[in-house]
């Protein structure tokens, strides 16, 4: 197998190593807790032997209940593993070509260079789409005035793991005055803003509404205040960075404002007034194809199958997500390069749901889209309890998947991934 990446003989906006595995948005890999949407395909990545999931939960820090990870030493240890297999020959180049004749998985992104972007386009026959993902603001962790603060997850699930900065009604509308006031960085002519709803810049939220930011990152809900007893009006949370402890990263912060003008209004937020920023909120662009046009469940093009797209520019939103369809991607072309055919996730488990809207979604309006229940087929027989209802959609899922590993041959990671870009 051959393994190209273009870092660090040309970088991109938004990474700052060379290592592969960078996370340069969130460093969350989302909910742990049982019978979840995100916690369902993660137990499935599990069973069909994720190696990237194994490396995360090794580097994992405290989150509650989410999985988040030390995102530097995550990266390097993803980069350690791949330099040392042998099966695996790494190769520091641009693609600027895609020969639809070998064997290829394209899971490039985000901020697929200009070149292959092009190529794409080329292959796949339509224009380029792209839309606006986001960087959350890091800051240093003793620069944070522990007496304003308190430390809580939300509804007590988990243990005590997020910084959390109470506001009252009077700071919150201070905060929110000085956010829509604060200057943007200037939109370029050729730019036309197509943000991801699920990850907005929050200045995009607080337009919306003076609530917005309340029924949104900032929600004050399951957040009472042990110095108080009561629930603040609303909350900013800070997730903790790396393992060291030394550094947070302000969850749902995400921003397009000036670094200046970001730096004067993140200040505001109680217990941030002296803050160190390590890293401030960005918006970076984020390329993806039209699933619905052009690929078939097995994410193979229909067009050229010996290509197969995995990961973020197949059509997934999140960290999670894109592991899942490269995995899947990985599944397939292992089973293509030693002349068997590719077999599609069953329907119902979280892999096959995902794999479905990609493909199957309406190609008018396709948009990127996370795991949820709402992607997962409807049970037949009707549960009103919501919970008891995602159990028992999670147990079917679980039940299928494994039927399906068992009929691919997957007991075990695969141990000779085919030929990929």
């Amino acid at each position: 197998m051959i393994l190209y990446e273009m870092r660090p003989v040309r970088s991109t906006p938004a990474h700052q190593t060379q290592d592969f595995a960078e996370l340069v948005c969130s460093n969350s890999l989302k909910s742990t807790s049982e019978y979840t949407a995100p916690w369902l395909l993660k137990e499935e990545m599990r069973r069909a032997g994720s190696l990237l999931l194994e490396i995360a939960e090794e580097c994992s820090v405290p989150a509650g209940h989410a999985l988040a990870v030390d995102r530097v030493a995550f990266s390097e240890k993803v980069t350690r593993v791949l330099e040392q297999e042998p099966l695996i020959a790494i190769r520091r180049e641009e693609v600027a070509r895609i020969d639809s004749s070998q064997l290829v998985i394209v899971a490039t992104g985000p901020l697929t260079s200009d070149a292959l972007a092009a190529e794409i386009a080329q292959l796949t026959g339509s224009s380029r789409l792209f839309f606006y993902d986001s960087i959350s603001p890091i800051v240093e962790a003793d620069s944070i005035d522990r007496s304003k603060v308190y430390m809580a997850a939300r509804y007590d699930k988990g243990s005590a793991d997020y910084i959390n900065c109470p506001m009252t009604k009077e700071e919150y509308d201070c905060f929110l005055d000085a956010l829509v006031t604060a200057e943007s960085v200037e939109e370029k002519d050729w730019e036309k803003r197509n943000y991801f709803e699920g990850c907005l810049p929050i200045e995009e939220i607080a337009r919306r509404g003076r609530d917005t930011l309340r029924f949104g990152p900032m929600k004050p809900v399951g957040l009472i205040d042990p110095r108080t007893g009561k629930r603040p009006y609303a909350v900013v949370q800070l997730r903790q960075e790396n393992l060291r402890a030394d550094s947070y990263n302000l969850v749902g912060f995400q921003n397009h404002l000036k670094f200046g003008d970001q730096t004067r209004v993140l200040r505001l937020i109680p217990g941030l007034e002296q803050a160190r920023f390590l890293r401030h909120g960005q918006i970076h662009r984020n390329t993806y194809i039209n699933g619905p046009e052009l690929l078939q469940p097995t994410l193979q093009m229909k067009q050229h199958p010996n290509v197969l797209f995995g990961g973020q520019i197949c059509g997934v939103e999140g960290y999670v997500e894109s592991i899942a369809t490269g995995l899947l991607a990985g599944i397939q072309a292992a089973r293509m390069a030693v002349g068997e055919a590719p077999v599609a996730p069953p329907r119902p488990s979280a892999f096959g749901s995902l794999l479905h809207y990609v493909t199957q979604a309406d190609p008018k309006n396709f948009q990127p889209a996370n795991i949820t229940f709402d992607l997962l087929p409807a049970l037949e027989q009707k549960i009103r309890d919501r919970k008891e209802r995602h159990q028992k959609q999670c147990e079917i899922a679980l039940q299928e998947f494994d039927a399906w590993l068992a009929s691919v041959g997957v007991t075990k990671p695969i141990e000779a991934p085919a030929v990929a870009h």
